[in-house]
């Protein structure tokens, strides 16, 4: 989203009612949905994990919607929540993957959330030019820097000897069965938000529902086609039923079918296209992290989108929204 080039106006600060609104929006926004109503689901989704994980995805929300206001980014943008999804994501990974019980990761999700404003400004401004927009990818690179970096600060690293390893081959059986695939279902809506527990799956797409049917249908096709894809190319079916192959992609899917893209016939295909692209994306960029400790995260979704939004003017069966 981009800002009409005015003189700035001193903005008012945001009454208690609707600052509680837009947090909640900025939670919903992980999944595009600008509904505080869908943000209440996402964060009761996240307390039938761990009620720490809910905590922390609300206080990233705070804090980078608030750092939004203190530094007088557009009101729309932040008002919808635009400002504050990030924030979400950068607080819960890193109550996942450096221990939700310390202080050291509470000062570090409140200083990332803080960043991620910034990393996103910036990006906004680069990806502006050509009108495509930041998606996750702020998240992406503060959660990979500091999980990378973490195991080199003793007050930050409480898991004891993290070494790394060379990538292996996939091992173990890659037949499903019916528990593992609707598990796999469900799975692949919540590892977006690092939750790999199916009830967590549910509550989060039915919240999906509530703010739109199409977008909640795109969502269940993006989770499909990452099941069919990774089971045709034999991924290890603990990984898939764990969600570990498809939460990109049903991100993909929703991004290119009814989000960015005006739904029509076309676009659904296109959507499936790049969600079988994201997922075996996941794979390679798996492997990539593996040697030095990082994670994926949602990057095979930043830069599939990224790819397939880019190409949308030179195919004109496709329309942007």
């Amino acid at each position: 989203m981009q800002a009409v080039a005015t003189e700035p106006a001193r903005q008012a600060p945001a009454q208690p009612a609707s600052f509680i609104q837009e947090v909640l929006r900025g939670v919903a926004q992980v999944d595009f949905m600008p509904s505080a109503f869908t943000g209440i689901f996402f964060v009761a989704a996240l307390a039938a994990a761990d009620w720490k994980y809910a905590l922390y995805g609300l206080l990233g929300a705070v804090v980078s919607t608030a750092t939004a206001y203190a530094f007088g980014i557009d009101r729309e943008t932040v008002s919808a929540g635009l400002r504050g999804f990030n924030g979400t994501l950068v607080s819960l990974g890193f109550a996942v993957f450096l221990g939700a019980e310390h202080l050291s990761t509470v000062l570090l999700a409140i200083g990332g959330s803080i960043t991620v404003v910034v990393v996103t400004s910036a990006l906004a401004t680069i990806l502006g030019t050509w009108n495509i927009p930041t998606f996750t990818a702020p998240f992406c690179i503060i959660a990979s820097v500091m999980t990378i970096a973490a195991p080199s600060f003793t007050r930050v690293w409480h898991k004891g000897p993290d070494l790394a390893a060379l990538p292996e081959a996939a091992g173990g059986t890659t037949a499903l069965d019916w528990n593992q695939l609707w598990h796999a279902f469900f799975a692949n809506v919540g590892q977006i938000f690092f939750m790999p527990q199916w009830y967590v799956g549910l509550i989060f797409l039915a919240g999906i529902f509530v703010a739109s049917r199409v977008a909640g249908v795109m969502a269940c096709v993006g989770s499909l086609t990452a099941i069919l894809v990774a089971w045709a190319m034999g991924s290890p079916a603990e990984a898939v039923a764990e969600g570990l192959m498809g939460y990109s992609s049903v991100l993909v899917a929703m991004a290119l079918c009814g989000v960015f893209l005006v739904v029509s016939s076309w676009s659904f295909a296109f959507a499936l296209l790049g969600a079988a692209a994201a997922t075996g994306l996941t794979a390679a960029m798996t492997l990539f992290f593996d040697p030095f400790g990082g994670h994926t995260f949602t990057w095979p979704f930043v830069l599939t989108t990224v790819v397939f939004v880019a190409a949308v003017p030179q195919i004109p069966r496709l329309r942007r929204t």
